[in-house]
């Protein structure tokens, strides 16, 4: 989809994302991961009703551009309670125009509304542009480190 720059440049509405916004959200995730994973989704959308977890979209002119997911998680690994970001993708016809940052502000807003002070995320090393993205908006190394093992060895 090609889109005008006068399009590009509107703010977005920013709001909690409902079961008709699933398949949007899905095609905007797989293009983002390759991965199709539409039962992932609509758990992750059921799950979303409970206190401390959101799904929020991105929209103009009535068409879903971004998305974001987060919940506020405690305790594990001896983590005082934060709010983790899961997932955030941006229709590439609509990125570089702050939609990624109007997401994360209201995720974080709901983070800070959910009674925590710090936002958390975990990425692939290699995805430059989400990594540049976090950065971008303050986010630096945390003091857990990740590690893993391959369990077909």
């Amino acid at each position: 989809m090609i889109v005008d720059d006068e399009q590009q440049r509107q703010t977005a509405h920013i709001r909690t994302a409902t079961a008709d916004d699933l398949p949007r959200m899905i095609a905007l995730d797989e293009a983002a991961t390759k991965l199709a994973k539409p039962q992932y989704w609509h758990e992750l959308l059921d799950k979303a009703r409970t206190r401390g977890r959101a799904i929020l979209v991105a929209e103009i002119d009535d068409r879903i551009v971004g998305f974001i997911t987060g919940e506020v998680r405690a305790w594990e690994f001896g983590s005082p309670p934060c709010g983790w970001i899961f997932g955030l993708a941006v229709d590439p016809a609509y990125r570089q125009h702050g939609i990624a940052t109007e997401l994360f502000d209201a995720m974080c807003a709901f983070f800070r509304r959910s009674g925590v002070t710090h936002a958390r995320t975990m990425l692939r090393r290699d995805d430059h542009l989400v990594l540049a993205f976090f950065r971008s908006q303050g986010m630096m190394a945390g003091p857990f480190v990740q590690l893993e093992k391959d369990l077909d060895e």
